[in-house]
């Protein structure tokens, strides 16, 4: 009787409970049904917390995720007078041009909606005028570096410089359909020869972390989530790069280099972040052996390189099947474990540390990792080589030799003092022997 009751008293809500789910599995065939997903997003917390302001906009907010941040306020009035540059620069009339601008944005409100993970619900007119303004501000602002090579970093920029890395932090983006469809309608009206890639290339450029140069030939504008996402095609490998679950694990440089490895910067690679190892045949008492060179991309670290790693890290680890960013950023973390390995690797040219400290510098590169998950690690083929290589008879035994007597002055001189005390001691033995 008492469960019956309680059965009966509970069919009401069993029934909510029912419409409810139905509801839910009806709203994810219809998102499924519209192939839409988030691509602009916070942070995940646990990256989030390491580092909050390698996410936060120093002067510019982008999209509603920062609107609301108090140091972007005195900038977000300036946004007018880029607007109207740019639709001064048109023949047509400008009330045409922002009639045809919030047309296409109206046209895509559900697709631009479902770009973002939103955090505060802004109605379809606030949406519009935001995606409009931060769209036509970004487009007059790369098209006055790109028609007049102003160039960055000059003295006086400062202001100039740090908008560049704001458009490029993964919070802080609009959908890249947007930004493409308002260039059709506004700069390529009156510079048909003008492209929305050649006018993002200085902020690629400038916020490049390696000496070689971006190549944006294989750069897809149509597979862009934002402009963060076209960075990161930059550093995507080639098809045929090997890739393989995060298994070796390999010494730190110091490490490595006693036992004969030597450290070059990777020119001109195939792949911007790819590392290579090449074996070289060298004689020795029985035969000879491979000693290998470990080629590495040169890395910039400044100011930037931190927060640009963290953004496309975040990135990565926020859905994306493919983690080659975050696979270099293991693999320098397992090459560097103390100042002393970035202090080799500055002097092989494999780090340009314009920090000055090489403490900071390894700091960056060892904090840099944490809380990441590796899907697929991509220098598996060139870490098994070096594997191979440090378990061999003669790089073991070298390597041990050098850590225990040669890895400081006071080692050396106890090898030496050892060395002349054990001659001394045969040479008396000799001349005992000879007088008795």
């Amino acid at each position: 009787m008492e469960r019956w009751d309680l059965e009966f008293g509970q069919v009401e809500l069993i029934q909510g409970t029912i419409r409810s789910l139905l509801d839910c599995v009806e709203n994810d065939e219809e998102i499924l049904v519209n192939q839409f997903s988030p691509s602009i997003y916070m942070a995940p917390s646990t990256l989030r917390d390491l580092s909050p302001s390698s996410f936060n906009p120093r002067v510019v907010s982008i999209g509603p995720l920062h609107r609301e941040d108090e140091n972007v306020q005195a900038f977000e009035r300036r946004k007018a007078s880029y607007l109207i540059n740019l639709m001064q620069r048109t023949n047509s009339s400008q009330e045409e041009i922002l009639k045809l601008c919030v047309q296409k944005v109206y046209a895509s409100m559900e697709r631009i909606k479902a770009c973002y993970v939103w955090t505060k619900t802004y109605g379809d007119a606030e949406i519009a005028d935001m995606m409009i303004m931060d769209a036509c501000f970004i487009l007059e602002f790369l098209f006055k570096i790109w028609s007049s090579g102003v160039e960055i970093g000059k003295e006086g920029v400062l202001l100039f410089q740090n908008v560049l890395y704001d458009l490029v932090l993964l919070e802080n983006q609009i959908p890249f359909f947007i930004l493409d469809e308002l260039f059709r309608c506004t700069i390529l009206k009156f510079n048909p020869n003008a492209t929305l890639l050649e006018l993002i290339r200085p902020v690629l450029a400038t916020v490049n972390l390696f000496k070689e140069d971006i190549k944006i030939d294989n750069i897809s504008i149509e597979n862009a989530h934002h402009i963060l996402s076209l960075l990161h095609q930059c550093y995507k490998p080639p098809r045929n790069i090997k890739k393989g679950v995060f298994s070796s694990r390999i010494l730190s440089v110091t490490d490595l280099d006693r036992a004969g490895v030597n450290f070059k910067p990777n020119k001109d690679p195939t792949w911007l972040m790819g590392m290579e190892v090449k074996l070289y045949r060298f004689p020795c008492c029985f035969g000879s052996w491979n000693k290998p060179t470990l080629r590495i991309p040169t890395l910039k670290i400044h100011d930037s390189t931190e927060f640009v790693l963290r953004n496309l890290i975040a990135y990565e680890q926020s859905g994306l099947n493919h983690h080659y960013v975050t696979s270099y950023t293991i693999a320098m973390d397992m090459l560097v474990d103390t100042k002393e390995d970035v202090v080799k690797l500055v002097d092989s040219i494999v780090i340009v540390n314009n920090f000055g400290s090489n403490e900071e510098a390894t700091n960056i590169i060892n904090n840099i990792c944490k809380e990441v998950i590796v899907v697929d690690f991509f220098y598996e083929e060139q870490w098994v080589k070096l594997s191979n290589y440090c378990d061999g008879y003669w790089p073991k035994n070298i390597a041990r030799m050098r850590k225990n007597y040669f890895s400081s002055p006071w080692n050396m001189i106890a090898l030496v003092v050892g060395i002349i005390l054990f001659a001394l001691t045969v040479v008396q033995t000799i001349f005992t022997i000879k007088s008795a």
